[in-house]
């Protein structure tokens, strides 16, 4: 079979071995090798740990739990922004074996009911509070409503009662715990955004995430002389996996610049701590990068780090490589449900490969892209959903079997919902969401192909493309536009520059010129959202 006809499936290698064991006995080898080394560091907290330290922590707040009743496969909820305690209670549960529920600081009392409740959350473990919103006095509108929930503790208050209570409870009572303990326990529940129906719970185990962590920090290089600044959220994948156990596995130091993004934070960060690594979606790149502030930052320390959770526009990528010192950073491309990465970018990639692809299968994984009518397999090079099979694939999402048969097939392939395409050396692009694909008078249109072609206008900061109602066409293709400032373009000049560039058939019908645009709390993009906002905008009939 020619390669030009080769099917669109590839597996990781094998070189490197799995990891056999739970996140506590991981964490116990990296501090018997590293223990005087930085684990953690929170410059807003004051907070300093060496791995000797975390450890003690962790089992102090592991000991803490299991006085306060807290047993192997109980759910502990986390409801808070990014801080030193969230991290320690990710550990002291793993150590336990207590499933983590993450929830996300964004919540409010009706996503806050249904989480609780979905997950059976037995101990809750909360800030105060987040910017303007009271946790306590959310919890209290909903508390009676969730039987199952017995005890709570708000970190600000309860912190330190925690480990003083762990620390008068004998230490065999932990390793008994740690000791009944197989790895391929559930451990996290992660919650989907939800974006086309009610969150579900992503069931995921130490096997799971400790090993796609693992992994992932392997692409990266990373020794225990890495300080990885880390300010994407923890109740996401990316903050939890790509950043802790990414650095735990490897004896790095995780170096947290605030409880939520705020891009002079970070600069400063990266400059004090000497961070050698960093994370972010587009959106926080671009935030710093076009920060006023931002030449007066030294990020020679910098030389690797992972930007993911959304496209990643081709000239953002080139300026980080080059502007912030991150030669070698790379793209990540997963879900949620499958710990979450399935492919990567190498620091010895190509720059063209780095820059226009999410890069090549990790190892033990398996990757194909089929038809998503009839689950084929496709040529190389044709459009399909992505698929993912392996360790990362998630045990299921909790209490929702039907969900769960309808996302992992009987093969145990995980169904993305992703368009991409696979080439010969089987990198990946991801063309877009099958539910964002635009149909436009029969012609399949992607919106990140036009994207990169946007991108590539010296005054446009980020673009965003859409489709929207059409009663002649189906579906008409639609721009939101974020400028540079004092960038003077309209609707009129962008699309001549479209002209003779992209097809016809491509160039946005309808421009909007935005300062930001709606998206989660990782920096997702809810397209959906853009969908909704413009059909009302514009008095377009709603697509059925």
């Amino acid at each position: 079979m020619s390669s030009a006809s080769a099917p669109s499936y590839t597996h990781g290698s094998q070189a490197r071995q799995l990891l056999g064991e739970t996140i506590g006995e991981n964490l116990r080898r990296t501090v018997e090798k590293f223990g005087h080394r930085e684990a953690l560091v929170v410059p807003f907290q004051g907070y300093r740990a060496t791995y000797a330290q975390f450890w003690d922590e962790t089992g102090r707040a592991a000991r803490g739990l299991i006085s306060r009743g807290v047993k192997k496969g109980d759910r502990v909820g986390i409801w808070s922004p990014n801080c030193h305690e969230w991290v320690v209670v990710q550990y002291a549960t793993a150590r336990i074996g207590a499933i983590l529920v993450n929830i996300n600081p964004a919540y409010k009392a009706s996503e806050l009911e249904y989480a609780l409740k979905l997950s059976g959350l037995s101990f809750l473990i909360m800030a105060r509070g987040f910017r303007t919103t009271d946790y306590v006095a959310m919890l209290e509108q909903v508390r009676g409503r969730c039987p199952e929930l017995r005890d709570t503790l708000v970190i600000d208050e309860g912190w330190h009662s925690l480990l003083s209570e762990g620390a008068k409870l004998p230490l065999h009572r932990l390793s008994s715990c740690e000791a009944a303990l197989q790895f391929d326990d559930p451990i996290n529940i992660q919650f989907t955004s939800g974006t086309t129906g009610l969150p579900k719970g992503a069931t995921l185990s130490h096997h799971n995430i400790l090993n796609n962590g693992y992994f992932v920090g392997e692409t990266l290089h990373y020794t225990e002389n890495d300080r990885v600044c880390i300010p994407v959220p923890f109740y996401h994948c990316f903050g939890m996996v790509l950043g802790n156990l990414a650095c735990t596995s490897h004896g790095a130091c995780m170096v947290i610049p605030g409880e939520s993004y705020d891009p002079l934070a970070v600069m400063r960060t990266v400059q004090e701590e000497r961070c050698t690594s960093l994370y972010g979606v587009p959106t926080m790149f671009i935030g710093e990068l076009d920060h006023p502030e931002f030449e007066r930052f030294d990020f020679s320390s910098l030389r690797t780090g992972i930007m993911s959770g959304a496209p990643c526009p081709v000239e953002v990528m080139k300026k980080v490589q080059t502007r912030m010192n991150m030669e070698q950073v790379t793209i990540c491309y997963g879900m949620t449900e499958t710990s979450p990465v399935s492919t990567q970018t190498t620091t010895e990639d190509s720059l063209q490969k780095r820059v226009s692809t999410v890069g090549r299968v990790l190892p033990h994984i398996e990757i194909k892209i089929v038809d998503p009518e009839t689950e084929a397999v496709v040529p190389r090079g044709t459009p399909g959903e992505f698929c993912t099979r392996g360790y990362s694939v998630m045990l299921g999402y909790w209490n929702n079997e039907g969900a769960t048969r309808r996302a992992i097939d009987a093969g145990r392939w995980m169904h993305s919902g992703d368009l991409a395409t696979m080439d010969e050396e089987g990198y990946v692009r991801i063309v877009g969401r099958i539910k964002d694909m635009i149909i436009r008078g029969g012609e399949n249109i992607y919106p990140r192909e036009i994207e990169e072609f946007l991108y590539g206008h010296p005054e446009i900061s980020d673009v965003q493309v859409i489709g929207v109602p059409s009663e002649k066409y189906g579906e008409e293709v639609m721009a939101w536009v974020r400028l540079r400032q004092g960038a003077l373009l309209d609707a009129e000049s962008l699309g001549c520059y479209c002209r003779g560039q992209i097809a016809t058939y491509k160039i946005p019908r309808y421009w909007k010129f935005v300062e930001d645009f709606p998206m989660t709390v990782t920096g997702k993009i809810q397209k959906f959202r853009m969908r909704e906002m413009a059909t009302e905008e514009l008095g377009l009939a709603t697509k059925q």
